[in-house]
């Protein structure tokens, strides 16, 4: 399970904290991004301040309570949104991961940072591994997982969080 207690967690430069209601309106800027829409595969198929904030509000607190969900903002120095990061399917042992970013946070090494710490997370808080799958058109989240220290383990279609079936690539990473 993920121990919220561990939370926000930073490398200094970046934040991984609970998702807040102040993110609302870019979380769901966000997600209205092509890329965002072609490769997140979100649970909902479209997101209004208004929903993220009820997201934020109920859902965010619930999962971080049970320790089984981690909806995550990814923040910079000042605290501004600059993504999201998911922990998901978690059991005793693992968890997967997601993670997306908003367009003008892209290029500047976010999602690899989010990954560390996300890895960080999950390992103080007794998990052994962390999972994750991205559709195989996605190169960018492909080479973000490796360089994180994610290995490849196969591809397969496979249902996404948004229910669809896509081809995906799996990857796992051993914490330590």
């Amino acid at each position: 399970m993920i121990d919220a207690t561990l939370l926000p967690i930073s490398d200094g430069l970046r934040t991984l904290r609970p998702l807040s209601v102040h993110d609302a309106e870019r979380y769901a800027a966000g997600t209205r991004d092509p890329l965002v829409r072609k490769y997140g595969h979100l649970p909902e198929p479209e997101y209004t301040p208004e929903t993220v904030a009820r997201l934020a509000a109920d859902v965010v607190p619930r999962g971080l309570r049970t320790g089984d969900l981690a909806v995550l903002g990814i923040a910079d120095e000042a605290d501004a949104f600059l993504g999201s990061l998911v922990l998901f399917d978690v059991t005793d042992t693992t968890a997967e991961v997601g993670f997306w970013l908003h367009p003008d946070a892209r290029g500047r090494g976010h999602s690899a940072a989010a990954l560390e710490l996300a890895a960080a997370l999950a390992a103080r808080s007794g998990l052994g591994e962390l999972t994750a799958r991205t559709a195989t058109g996605n190169l960018s989240s492909q080479r973000c997982l490796e360089r994180s220290g994610f290995h490849r383990t196969g591809v397969d279609v496979d249902r996404t969080p948004s229910g669809a079936r896509v081809e995906l690539a799996h990857y796992r990473r051993q914490l330590e």
